[in-house]
C-alpha cells in the first residue's frame, strides 16, 4: 500500500464551472427546490447541522427548506419521533437518517472518549449518573429542566452536573434524543429509541463512512472526506482511500489555480448529469454547501465569515448575514430579521459582491426568495427596515 497507488491513472480535469456545477448538485442545490420530502433531504446530505439561533427561522429548518420548499418546521421533530433519524456529532449537533446507524458505533466510542476529559463536558460522579439513568429509565424521556443540581463553580461556561451528565451520556450513546419540544431536548434510553444493530468491524464502518462521503460530496481531499462526518482519523481515511483507489481529479479554482482531490466512482457520469441552474436563493450560514470557508472561496472565490461570535465593533457585515446564490455564482449576502409577533421579515442590509448591480429581474429573483423564506416562518410581509431603500415587490 503506497500513496503513488493513488494516481496511476491520469487525473480527470475539472474546469471551475464545471467544479461549481457538480457542487451545488451533490448539495442538492441545482433543481427547483420543490415538496416537502425533509427525509430524502436528509439523507442525500448525510447529515443537517442543529443549531438553536432563531433570526428567521433555525439552521436545521432553513437547510431543509432549501432544498424542498413545502418543508414546514415542525416536520422534523416528527421524523425524530417516528425514529426515521437520529441526534449526535459530526462536526455540530446533527440529525442523521436511523439507516447510518450501523456505522456510528465506533463514533459513540469516539465521543465517550473525546469528551470524558473535556472541560465543557466531563464526568459528572458515578453516582449521579446512575440517579439519571434509574430515573430515565422508570419515568420515560426528560429534559434538563426536570434535574436540579447546583453548579460548583461559578465561571463562564460552567453547567450544572446533570447538564454534563446528560450530555456524557449522550455522546457516549448511552441516552439518545427522543424528541425535542421547540430547542428543548428530551433524553431517553439509546436502547428504546435506536433500532438493534449489529456491530461491524472498526474497518467496515471507517470504509462505508468515508464511502458514504465521497459519495456526497462528488469531489473531495483526504482532509475534506475526514471531515465530512467527523468520524474518522487522517491515516484511516488514507488507509481507506489506498484500498478504494478513488478516482483521481484535478479541481480548478476560482483564481485558476489546480487542487488535487479524488471523484466519486460515478465523476464523469455525475458531470454530464449535474444542471445549470439560474435560481437566486438565500442560503443559511451554516448551509453544508457553504460551512467550508476554505473550499468556499477555493471554489467560488467568496469570502465569507459567520460573524456572530466577533465582538459588534469587529464586525464587517453584521450578526447573522445569508449568503446570496445565483446559479452557479455567490453574488452577494443580505441581512434579514424575522418578527414572528409583528409576522414580518425586515431586510436590514444588502451587499452585491464587486462587479454586481441590483437589476429588475435580480430584484424580482430576491423578492420572490425572501417571500418563500417568510412562509417557512410562518409570516406575512416582507419590508425593508428604511421603506424605499430597495424595492421588494410582493
Amino acid at each position: 500500500m503506497t500513496a503513488p497507488a493513488l494516481f496511476r491513472q491520469a487525473p480527470l480535469r475539472i474546469a471551475n464551472c464545471d467544479a461549481r456545477r457538480l457542487w451545488l448538485a451533490a448539495n442538492g442545490l441545482s433543481g427547483v427546490p420543490s415538496g416537502a420530502d425533509a427525509l430524502g433531504v436528509i439523507r442525500a446530505l448525510g447529515f443537517v447541522q442543529l443549531d438553536t439561533i432563531q433570526v428567521v427561522s433555525r439552521a436545521h429548518h432553513h437547510i431543509l427548506w432549501s432544498r424542498a420548499q413545502s418543508y414546514r418546521e415542525p416536520m422534523l421533530d416528527k421524523l425524530l419521533r417516528k425514529q426515521a433519524v437520529f441526534e449526535h456529532f459530526t462536526h455540530d449537533a446533527s440529525a442523521l437518517p436511523m439507516e447510518m446507524l450501523p456505522l456510528w458505533q465506533r463514533q459513540f466510542d469516539r465521543m465517550r472518549r473525546k469528551v470524558a476529559g473535556s472541560w465543557y463536558v466531563g464526568i459528572a460522579s458515578d453516582r449521579l449518573t446512575a440517579e439519571i439513568l434509574a430515573r430515565i429509565r422508570d419515568e420515560g424521556p426528560l429534559c434538563t429542566r426536570d434535574f436540579d443540581t447546583v453548579v460548583e463553580e461559578r465561571a463562564m461556561w460552567q453547567r450544572p452536573p446533570h447538564k454534563k451528565a446528560l450530555d456524557y451520556l449522550w455522546y457516549a450513546g448511552v441516552l439518545a434524543t427522543s424528541h425535542r419540544e421547540g430547542v428543548i431536548k428530551y433524553y431517553d434510553l439509546a436502547e428504546r429509541v435506536f433500532p438493534q444493530v449489529e456491530r461491524l468491524p472498526d474497518e467496515a464502518q471507517i470504509d462505508g463512512l468515508c464511502t458514504a462521503a465521497l459519495k456526497r460530496l462528488g469531489v473531495g481531499t483526504l482532509t475534506e472526506i475526514r471531515k465530512f462526518w467527523d468520524a474518522t482519523e487522517a491515516p484511516e481515511v488514507a488507509r481507506w482511500a489506498a484500498r478504494a483507489q478513488p478516482v483521481p481529479v484535478m479541481i480548478e479554482g476560482a483564481d485558476g489555480r489546480w487542487t488535487s482531490a479524488l471523484g466519486s466512482p460515478d465523476i464523469e457520469e455525475r458531470l454530464q448529469a449535474a444542471p445549470p441552474s439560474r435560481r437566486l436563493r438565500l442560503l443559511n450560514p451554516f448551509d453544508p454547501a457553504i460551512r467550508d470557508r476554505a473550499r468556499l472561496k477555493r471554489l467560488f472565490g467568496f469570502d465569507y465569515t459567520v460573524e456572530m461570535f466577533v465582538p459588534e465593533a469587529k464586525r464587517r457585515w453584521g450578526y447573522y448575514v445569508y449568503p446570496l446564490l445565483e446559479g452557479d455564482r455567490m453574488v452577494g449576502r443580505i441581512a434579514a430579521k424575522g418578527d414572528r409577533k409583528a409576522g414580518t421579515l425586515s431586510v436590514t442590509n444588502l451587499w452585491w459582491e464587486p462587479g454586481l448591480r441590483a437589476s429588475s429581474g435580480r430584484d424580482a429573483r430576491l423578492s420572490a426568495e425572501l417571500h418563500r423564506f417568510a412562509r417557512l416562518a410562518g409570516l406575512r410581509e416582507v419590508h425593508p427596515a428604511d421603506p424605499g431603500t430597495w424595492p421588494i415587490g410582493s
